[in-house]
């Protein structure tokens, strides 16, 4: 039995144990631990004297990944890129933001809808993390949405749905996290991530609007606000602009020149500065050590999953499975294009059973080469390449697709994360009735990925200004 053949069923082994419901950090790393015995096990004919050997090698193997991969300085992004979000709660930044979407947009049909949604997207600017975004605006903007009458399937499903613009429009942790397994530029993603989430925003608006317009009394408008109404809306809500500002210069001086230093450094100065927001707004120690332990729940969670699949990955370089993989996929005699979107069906599917950082970790190491194999390789030009993009372009391309298939398993049955968080937030709504509600946005999700499929340059246009 040669190494992809161990790769394959301990791959096999990992998956099982995942749709058993062992976490996945922990499959991962098991797995891993298990793969790398038995290849270097194998190395050594499968002599039992040497079954020990083989063990300690493994775990020693293992035994490293943890500290040389998560000393990363790219990685200290997350923690940051989440305390924003959650110091921008306590700042106020959501409801300032929320009413003033409403004043603005509210009186378009279902314009409640589509004020949560904007004001989602803008909160997203500040938040790297999907589920917190929707545990926010379940608490904000559902009650109002009821309010007015809507349907509390509809008014959970928009929430949960708009959510996870977070897992796209920087500063996103799952971005990141996408950056550091394939290698790639963190800034170009992070910068890559800004109009491919504005464009699924305004796909979101305009479904809104048409559900709206189609069926009667679906999502009544909100009018009766005066311009200088709107106008008083707008300084409480500009401080975000300001963040955003702060997390573009430090990843790209949009005036010329350096930017002003490292995305890591810009997530710390913008949270910094959030911090002092909320400081001025009347946050007290209580809420302080609520949005420190919240952020360090969720970061300790990512980086455990990320040490359990890096695991994983060691074992895969040694069982040759991503090349092996990767030679396949070019060797398939079908259009490129077509093999991209039957891949992308393929995440589609297993996101309704994993969630979406564990579904990436665990793929990417087989799926990106892959991909890059399509298009003709790492080093390609556009013009010699399949997809009509550079290998650099390429990476960036199909990062902000996946990771937009990554948002749809946040709402996809029977896991769908933000769903849950919603019905958490919202008791007298059932998580069946959020899965339900949020069922129409997988169209706009659909037509989001053809989008950027059949547009490359909503991708790579901002990424093209640094010279990518």
């Amino acid at each position: 039995m040669d190494s992809v053949d161990i790769g394959l069923i301990v791959s096999g082994f990992m998956l099982a144990m995942v749709v058993l419901g062992v976490r996945v950090a922990f499959a991962a790393a098991i797995a891993g631990l298990t793969g790398l015995v038995w290849i270097f096990w194998s190395k050594r004919g499968y002599d039992p004297e040497h079954f020990f050997w083989a063990l300690t090698v493994a775990t020693k193997t293992a035994g490293q990944v943890p500290h040389s991969k998560i000393a990363s300085q790219a990685l200290s992004l997350i923690p940051t890129f989440i305390l924003i979000g959650y110091l921008a709660y306590y700042a106020g930044l959501t409801k300032a933001l929320f009413e003033a979407s409403k004043r603005w947009i509210g009186w378009l049909p279902g314009g409640l809808a589509v004020s949560t949604v904007f004001a989602t997207a803008g909160f997203a600017a500040v938040s790297g993390a999907s589920v917190a975004t929707s545990a926010v605006f379940a608490r904000v903007a559902i009650p109002e949405m009821l309010a007015l009458g809507y349907d509390k399937r509809f008014a959970a499903g928009v929430v949960a749905s708009a959510g996870t613009l977070a897992s796209l429009i920087p500063p996103s942790a799952i971005l990141v996290i996408y950056a550091i397994i394939v290698e790639q530029d963190v800034g170009a993603l992070l910068l890559a991530g800004f109009l491919p989430g504005a464009f699924s925003a305004v796909v979101y608006a305009v479904l809104v609007v048409l559900m709206a317009m189609t069926f009667k009394n679906f999502g009544p408008p909100v009018r009766g606000f005066t311009w200088w109404q709107r106008f008083q809306a707008l300084p409480a809500a500009l401080p975000i602009v300001f963040v955003i500002v702060i997390i573009i210069f430090f990843i790209y001086n949009p005036f010329g020149g350096d930017a002003w230093g490292t995305p890591t450094e810009g997530g710390a100065l913008g949270a910094f500065v959030v911090f002092l927001m909320a400081m001025a707004r009347g946050m007290r120690w209580a809420q302080l050590k609520d949005a420190l332990i919240e952020t360090a729940k969720l970061s300790v969670m990512i980086f455990t999953i990320i040490w359990g699949v890096l695991i994983y990955v060691r074992f895969l370089g040694f069982a040759d499975l991503p090349g092996a993989f990767a030679a396949w996929i070019s060797s398939l005699d079908q259009s490129p294009m077509l093999t991209l979107v039957m891949i992308l069906m393929a995440y589609a599917v297993l996101g309704m059973f994993m969630d979406a950082i564990g579904m990436l970790l665990l793929t990417l190491p087989v799926v990106f080469p892959a991909v890059m194999a399509l298009n003709g390789g790492e080093n390609v030009a556009a013009a010699d390449s399949a997809f009509g993009m550079s290998g650099t372009g390429c990476a960036i391309w199909f990062g902000i697709i996946v990771v937009k298939m990554a948002e749809l398993c946040l709402i996809t049955p029977p896991i769908g994360l933000n769903c849950f968080v919603v019905a958490g937030v919202r008791p007298e709504i059932s998580v069946q009735d959020v899965f339900r509600g949020a069922s129409p946005f997988f169209v706009a999700d659909a037509l989001t990925i053809a989008g950027l499929i059949a547009f490359p340059s909503i991708v790579l246009y901002l990424p093209g200004l640094l010279g990518i």
